[in-house]
């Protein structure tokens, strides 16, 4: 038997908090070598990209396959999605498919999750801090509610293009983590922020790196392509810079391989990845008044991570549609 879980399924039992947890032990099993994360698979059909993102955590016995497709002319010719996801939860002791879950609110999730383990290692330790967060989509609100989780914040203040969306991001995220949240004029006014979050759909630069504080740290997330960047060279060159993977880094993140180009920095500032820190074989933060600064791509090591936690709670609760495939 296979369990199916909807989108709605897979909100009704997953917290930010429970995927903090397995997404920091995933992390754990890459710096360990107890993970298997081949690169993703692109095939390109006429009309969009299908990407396939399997991985196998031996410790957690968490075997999966994340089936993610972008077709830009679905909601026109189809009334549906741009980007679809679906996940393949495998026993790793049969093969056999055991769960498929909607793997939409699972992504937002746990790429927030990632964020708020990098601001647990490496933001500093005080109380009361302010986030920044620029962007308002659903990204930006995991980013957010990861981040009130991994550190007690007194305010939080967010810039958008779109005052509509900013608007509505405040009221939702205040009355959602019982906290201010401020609607920025202008990116300036994110300056005082202790932790910084970039999740925007931008390409170019979204705020001046000489402007941030000492001290600050910043999650970038929403780049993730060679020639695109949220992060300017400048804020590169004066941050401790910390990947989820050096090679998805060099690979994809324009943040780093942009300035890397323009010799602003070598590939030597890369310092460290996410696991290494949490492992202990890289120190994190060595001072208050360092930048520190965590670039995320993506790994399908988070994907499956959060895929059994997902499964457990769906069994441990009776929830989803078991059927005979």
């Amino acid at each position: 038997m296979t369990l199916i879980l909807s989108r709605k399924d897979v909100m009704s039992v997953l917290e930010m908090k429970d995927c903090m947890t397995v997404v920091e032990k995933a992390f754990a099993e890459l710096s360990n070598g107890t993970a298997v994360l081949p690169l993703r698979i692109p095939i390109t059909p006429p009309n969009g990209l299908a990407l396939y993102m399997p991985a196998y955590l031996k410790e957690s016995k968490a075997l999966a396959c994340k089936v993610v497709t972008v077709f830009k002319n679905n909601p026109a010719n189809y009334n549906m999605p741009v980007t679809i996801g679906k996940v393949l939860l495998q026993d790793p002791d049969t093969g056999d498919v055991i769960c498929i879950m909607d793997g939409g609110y699972l992504t937002a999730v746990r790429t927030g999750a990632v964020s708020g383990v990098a601001t647990k290692l490496l933001a500093r330790p005080d109380e009361n801090q302010i986030a920044g967060i620029f962007g308002t989509g659903v990204q930006a609100r995991m980013q957010l509610w990861a981040v009130a989780e991994a550190r007690k914040l007194s305010k939080a203040i967010v810039f958008d293009l779109n005052k509509e969306s900013a608007d509505k991001f405040a009221a939702d995220m205040s009355a959602k983590l019982g906290i201010p949240v401020i609607v920025a004029e202008n990116p300036d006014e994110l300056m005082v922020a202790d932790i910084i979050c970039a999740a925007t759909s931008a390409s170019t630069p979204i705020f001046d790196g000489s402007k941030v504080k000492a001290g600050a740290h910043i999650n970038g997330i929403g780049s993730h392509t060679p020639n695109a960047r949220e992060l300017d060279t400048e804020i590169i060159r004066r941050s401790k810079f910390v990947g989820d993977s050096r090679e998805a880094c060099f690979s994809e993140a324009g943040d780093i391989i942009i300035p890397v180009k323009e010799g602003a920095v070598s590939e030597s500032h890369y310092y460290a990845d996410l696991g290494d820190i949490i492992t202990g074989k890289k120190p994190a933060r060595e001072n208050n008044t360092e930048i520190t600064l965590f670039k995320s791509n993506g790994l399908a090591i988070q994907d499956v991570a959060t895929a059994k936690l997902v499964y457990e709670m769906a069994v441990q609760k009776g929830i989803g549609v078991q059927v005979e495939i």
